[in-house]
């Protein structure tokens, strides 16, 4: 028989457990609008607020939480409607914060992907992921926060990837992601340190979101949560195993000596595009992608690569691979053996 399937690409979004499930199925029997003042919309609306409460504690959360429909909206909101001057995002940012700001600045990173020293501007708004989704670098926003904050800007931070599996900064703007730490896709939020640092547009969430809150979804948000990520260390384990073998295989690491999240990285196979890497590994049963699933699908070079100072062709090379709770040393051996094969048949055919 065939192995089974292999998801290594938890990044683009992670099954949802079974804690969330439960919760989300419990939530579908109050049907009611939580905004009726009837009694079930009342209950509706008990629910509702419950769940926003856990998800302030199980995020140590100290702001207002506006719920929306995911981090791609939440950005929106922020970049759109806070009351700043300039917008300027880092170059690595998420196709989103591009596509929701697209006459904003950029901020230069290192060849490690990290965000370097600038100008702040008084007034500004900076958007700045907490993690990349790419390559897992984590960005130090204490310090960088600290400056805005003394200039007198914004800080704008990107959690979807890092929510649940780090402590979130500190930042008057952070966009959370339901879908990437166990919970249903179509729910996140945005999460306000002082609302008057927004304008309202009316509508549900306190006037700043407007449609009828998805209850089911909040509330799996809030129980995938709750589940914790206390299997973070064996995933720091098992991608230095990986880590290891792309070495020992003659691949290359992206940004090798960053600071990374251990569920999430990028590698070079030299000689080998990412699309016929993908074609292959999906061959062999195994789910991986080239760079963000918002633009995988896409011709284009990374622009998170490109910002990092790679040559498009070298670009060109490199897929993502990301863990689950789930994620095992089997799945990485398994892995190790299909890329390794790859590796040797680009060598062997250049030789």
């Amino acid at each position: 028989m065939a192995d089974p399937r292999l998801y290594l690409d938890h990044a683009a979004t992670t099954p949802l457990l079974p804690a969330a499930r439960d919760a989300m199925a419990e939530a579908l029997e109050r049907w009611a609008n939580p905004s009726s003042p009837h009694a079930e919309g009342r209950a509706a609306r008990a629910a509702l607020e419950d769940a926003r409460a856990r998800i302030a504690r199980a995020l140590d959360i100290e702001g207002t939480i506006l719920f929306t429909s995911g981090a791609t909206e939440a950005i929106e909101i922020a970049l759109r409607r806070a009351k700043a001057g300039r917008r300027l995002i880092s170059a690595v940012e998420h196709d989103a914060v591009r596509r929701a700001v697209p006459d904003a600045g950029y901020l230069p990173v290192s060849a490690d992907g990290i965000v370097q020293p600038w100008p702040v501007e008084a007034g500004s708004l900076m958007a700045i992921q907490a993690v990349n989704n790419e390559t897992g670098v984590i960005q130090p926003l204490g310090d960088l926060g600290a400056a805005i904050r003394e200039a007198g800007g914004l800080l704008l931070a990107d959690c979807a990837q890092s929510a649940g599996k780090l402590p979130l900064p500190e930042a008057d703007f952070i966009s959370l992601s339901a879908h990437k730490l166990g919970g249903p896709p179509g729910i996140g939020a945005l999460v306000v340190r002082d609302l008057a640092s927004l304008f309202p547009s009316g509508g549900q969430e306190q006037g700043y979101r407007g449609g009828t809150e998805n209850l089911p979804a909040i509330a799996g948000f809030a129980a995938a949560l709750e589940a914790g990520a206390s299997w973070l260390e064996r995933a720091r384990i098992l991608r230095a195993r990986l880590d290891a073998a792309i070495r020992d295989g003659g691949g290359i690491i992206v940004a090798d000596g960053a600071e990374r999240l251990p569920t999430i990285a990028s590698y070079r196979m030299p000689g080998v595009a990412a699309t016929s890497q993908l074609i292959r590994f999906d061959l062999a049963g195994i789910a991986v992608s080239a760079g963000s699933a918002c633009s995988s699908g896409s011709l284009k070079p990374s622009h998170v690569l490109a910002a990092m100072g790679w040559e498009e062709d070298s670009a060109r090379e490199v897929i993502r691979v990301s863990f689950g709770r789930d994620t095992g040393e089997g799945d990485i051996d398994r892995f190790v053996v299909e890329w390794r094969a790859m590796a040797a048949s680009a060598r062997a055919r250049a030789a």
